[in-house]
């Protein structure tokens, strides 16, 4: 069992889609997880299908669902960075690294996963990935903390090989896709359209997590 599982990530709904099958799995063992989530993900397009909010409503209503997904997978410890969606490639790494370093001192976790730098798609996700490695960076080689990365770049596994980390979420896949629903800004067309209670290949799909180790 890990001590403590410190997550940094860059939008709501970023832990839901790649990592909250692992999450559920350690929480329900009892191991502390905290989830440290950049922006509020204010700028995104999806606004609901029908519509359920607006840019003016759109902050408080994803900070809601972000509250209800962490709820659904028994996370408790939330924190927010506060940085404007769509701009984390534009703060400085050094502040942002600063910051996480700080969590990385208090919760002392033995295991941070966040996006690669390079393969993650989303500038803010490979932005907070950089920040997370570069506070990563600052200790003490014998002290670090294991590393896991998620990347999903077409063509992530040419340069970065296989995932050296398969996990198995299936016995907690309805917490899992409890935290999906709870992104019903972001989420409800596609898993309404994906036809996600009915459709095995989905299922199975959504059951496994990969993960890259990162080398220091």
């Amino acid at each position: 069992m890990e001590r403590h599982i410190l997550v940094v990530l860059a939008h709501p709904d970023d832990e839901a889609f790649g990592v909250s099958g692992f999450i559920a799995l350690n929480t329900a063992q009892g191991v502390p997880v905290t989830y440290v989530c950049a922006t509020l993900g204010e700028m995104g397009r999806n606004m609901g299908n029908p519509m359920i909010a607006n840019r003016e409503t759109m902050p408080a209503l994803r900070l809601e669902e972000l509250n209800e997904a962490c709820a659904a997978i028994d996370l408790q410890d939330l924190r927010l960075l506060g940085y404007r969606d769509k701009t984390v490639e534009f703060e400085s790494r050094e502040e942002i690294a600063d910051r996480i370093g700080q969590i990385i001192e208090e919760t002392n976790p033995s295991l941070i996963v966040t996006f690669d730098s390079k393969h993650a798609v989303h500038p803010d996700h490979n932005a907070i990935g950089a920040a997370t490695l570069l506070a990563v960076s600052r200790i003490p080689e014998e002290k670090r903390p294991t590393v896991y990365l998620k990347a999903f770049s077409k063509n992530c596994r040419e340069e970065m090989g296989n995932p050296d980390i398969e996990i198995d979420v299936s016995a907690v896949l309805d917490k899992k896709l409890n935290s999906l629903r709870a992104h019903a800004s972001q989420t409800a067309s596609m898993i309404r359209e994906a036809e996600v209670d009915r459709n095995p290949g989905v299922l199975a799909y959504l059951s496994k997590e990969v993960y890259w180790t990162y080398r220091h």
